[in-house]
């Protein structure tokens, strides 16, 4: 395993982060997961994800059980704060400070850990004062119960207006967690040279868009039963904007180029997005242990001019690209 710093900071993160997003808690069996997390720290992950709001608490929970017993100075537990969860009152979604300094409490309760390596704010609250977010976000660093403060698509101008913030208050954002991939380039034109400027990392999510760039769907053809395109839940909205033939096309022209390089086409997207040195790691998740071990191979690869370009010929054209689209809600949600 490969490791990088996260941002601006003495911190460092594996190249690939495990995240339960989709599968702890909902889609995969406990003892599934608990597998899952012992492939990844077998592989040398030391980076976990996770989020209050996944499964509605229960991915937390999952996780915290699993990581259990681990020497916890080995590890980078990330979590998240936003979205609602449980009995959904006036005041149990958003980044107000109640929300902020209660939710960082459950989250520990269910992780099993007096603190997180990362508290990241899920979205940008667009109803509660940026300096009470920010504040908030300090006192919860000052009291010991997260170490750094990251974010999560932040758009360039909220980037540079919370760092601004965060710094008078005595500390730095590092991280942004957007989603990227080869066919998701959003951040490309403000967002990373925005972070680039201010000393913030991407940790990226859905690296291989949603399995798309697996190679797994064919056009024209029969969606494979239990995939991730079938399911109505989560992500179900992520995955749709990819499929469509001309996209699917695209997709299986990466096959070669994957071959050349003895990769798999997962392997080849999560080495893809590992090139933008913005870019600290690379979230993946799985319900089957092996998934792990296969993608943690993408770590350390090194792409070169010429095969960075077939990929463009492939599906660059294919990629959405506006800035616009990495949007929080106009209102918090309930």
């Amino acid at each position: 395993m490969e490791f990088r710093y996260l941002g601006n900071s003495g911190l460092k993160i594996s190249e690939i982060t495990y995240g339960n997003w989709l599968t702890h808690g909902s889609q995969v069996e406990n003892d599934t997961a608990a597998r899952c997390v012992r492939a990844a720290l077998d592989a040398g992950i030391t980076t976990f994800d996770t989020a209050d709001a996944y499964a509605n608490t229960a991915a937390e929970t999952v996780l915290g059980d699993a990581l259990a017993g681990e020497r916890r100075s080995s590890l980078e537990i990330f979590t998240k704060v936003y979205w609602p969860t449980g009995p959904k009152g006036p005041n149990d979604s958003g980044l107000s400070r109640k929300h902020i300094l209660e939710s960082i409490d459950g989250s520990l309760s269910r992780l099993k850990t007096d603190y997180v390596d990362l508290y990241q704010a899920h979205r940008y609250d667009h109803e509660t004062p940026l300096e009470e977010t920010m504040q908030a976000f300090a006192d919860v660093v000052g009291s010991g119960k997260a170490l750094y403060i990251g974010v999560s698509e932040w758009d360039a101008d909220q980037l540079r207006a919370g760092q601004a913030l965060a710094s008078e208050l005595g500390f730095r954002i590092i991280s942004n967690q957007p989603q990227y991939s080869m066919l998701w380039r959003v951040i490309e034109d403000k967002v990373v040279p925005a972070s680039e400027e201010l000393g913030i990392s991407q940790i990226v999510w859905s690296p291989v868009a949603q399995g798309v760039l697996t190679g797994k769907y064919k056009p024209g053809a029969e969606l494979p039963a239990g995939s991730r395109a079938t399911d109505e839940k989560g992500g179900a909205d992520t995955i749709k904007s990819f499929m469509n033939d001309d996209v699917l096309t695209g997709v299986q022209k990466l096959q070669p180029v994957a071959d050349g390089l003895g990769l798999t086409m997962a392997q080849l997207a999560l080495a893809w997005v590992l090139q933008n040195r913005n870019v600290a790691s690379a979230i993946i998740g799985a319900s089957r242990p092996e998934q792990v071990s296969d993608n943690v191979k993408a770590a350390g690869v090194k792409l070169d001019a010429s095969v960075l370009s077939a990929i463009d010929d492939a599906i660059g054209s294919l990629a959405e690209r506006d800035a616009a689209k990495t949007v929080s809600p106009q209102s918090r949600p309930s």
